[in-house]
């Protein structure tokens, strides 16, 4: 591969939709949800093939910084960048480009989840290091499209040219015309049946010089920070970029440059993606039984039927019920219609308003 890659992984959040499991100081990227190893350790691990760990680098906050030092050892303890302040993906990523940038303004940046599912890694990288490559030849951003399987109302689309794609290192790259927030359901519906419309999975490209000039032209009120930004991370001087995260407005990479930047291409994320949004998508993740149970720990199912079930030290028997989440931990114990889990943040919420912090 020609273009010189770094991996930055945003490691932040957190995670409310899988409360109880998941907690402030234990968000979703930090547990065992999918495999036996936490999904930061999964998403490691598919990159380490195609890029060095001394390319690979964090961001979050200083408390999940210090988790993700026992998690990480193999990778740098300087690659392990701290955001002063949550201020969203667009300042984190315009920090971890700064790093980038002060190393080889001519290096790709992959700005990546920590804890997304991707059910074929070899494919996956296969089309990483094409989007590396089309990130790096051109003055292009570069994203991946999911192939949408039902008209979801939960993620943002990407409307693509589907006629005359471009052919970069062997894959296809489309066009995009547009980002497309997320849609009413009937809204949905026809971006399926137009077919020139795939899920934002949240990943980009781009080489850190590119990002710069894109950010001073699409985004000229970040432009400033980002200049400040390249100073304290050249200096070192965490007074300095703390100041600038006092400063510097909360905002989506989204809203604040993909939505607005010319020149953006996208290929199609055909690697068994899965956002793993909410306790629901382990229903097709987990194995599941004839019944359509799936667990966690044991079970002992009578007339129970499509329930979701994480209770690795006891049984838990199920009489008589369909379509329940049932989510045990040592402290709380959520039961939820499996339909209604996209609600279970609002628990988080009603917790933090109660005052109730040790179960947040």
């Amino acid at each position: 591969m020609s273009a010189p890659l770094y991996a930055v992984i945003m490691a932040g959040g957190s995670g409310t939709r899988f409360w109880p499991l998941s907690r402030a100081r234990r968000p979703k990227q930090f547990l065992p949800i999918v495999s036996r190893k936490t999904m930061i350790e999964e998403t490691v691990d598919r990159l380490r093939p195609l890029v060095r760990a001394d390319r690979i680098c964090t961001i979050a906050n200083g408390d999940q910084t210090r988790v993700l030092r026992k998690l990480l050892p193999r990778l740098p303890r300087t690659n392990l960048l701290v955001e002063p302040a949550g201020r969203n993906t667009a300042p984190s990523l315009m920090l971890a480009t700064a790093w980038v940038f002060n190393r080889n303004p001519k290096a790709v940046v992959a700005a990546l989840p920590a804890d997304h599912l991707i059910g074929d890694p070899a494919r996956f990288r296969e089309k990483l290091k094409a989007g590396a490559e089309a990130a790096f030849r051109e003055d292009h951003l570069v994203t991946f499209g999911i192939p949408p399987t039902f008209p979801s109302t939960g993620y943002g689309y990407i409307h693509f040219e589907k006629e005359d794609p471009r052919e970069i290192a062997g894959q296809p790259f489309h066009k995009v015309h547009a980002f497309k927030e997320k849609p009413a359901y009937d809204q949905a519906v026809r971006f399926l049946a137009e077919g020139s419309y795939l899920w934002n999975s949240g990943m980009f490209l781009w080489r850190a010089d590119v990002f710069a000039r894109k950010l001073e032209r699409h985004a000229p009120d970040l432009f400033p920070f980002w200049t400040r930004m390249l100073k304290a991370v050249a200096q070192k001087s965490g007074t300095a970029l703390a100041a600038v995260f006092r400063e510097i407005p909360s905002i989506s990479i989204d809203y604040a440059l993909m939505e607005k930047a010319e020149g953006v291409l996208m290929t199609e994320g055909d690697f068994g993606w899965s956002d793993v949004g909410a306790w629901s998508s382990l229903a097709d993740i987990w194995p599941r039984g004839a019944d359509g149970n799936a667990a966690n720990g044991e079970i002992l199912a009578l007339e129970a039927r499509d329930c979701l079930v994480y209770n690795p030290r006891k049984l838990t028997a199920l009489v008589g019920v369909k379509d329940l989440i049932v989510i045990e931990t040592e402290d709380a114990l959520l039961v939820c219609r499996k339909d209604l889990d996209q609600k279970v943040k609002d628990v988080v919420d009603a917790l933090k308003k109660k005052g109730t912090k040790e179960y947040v």
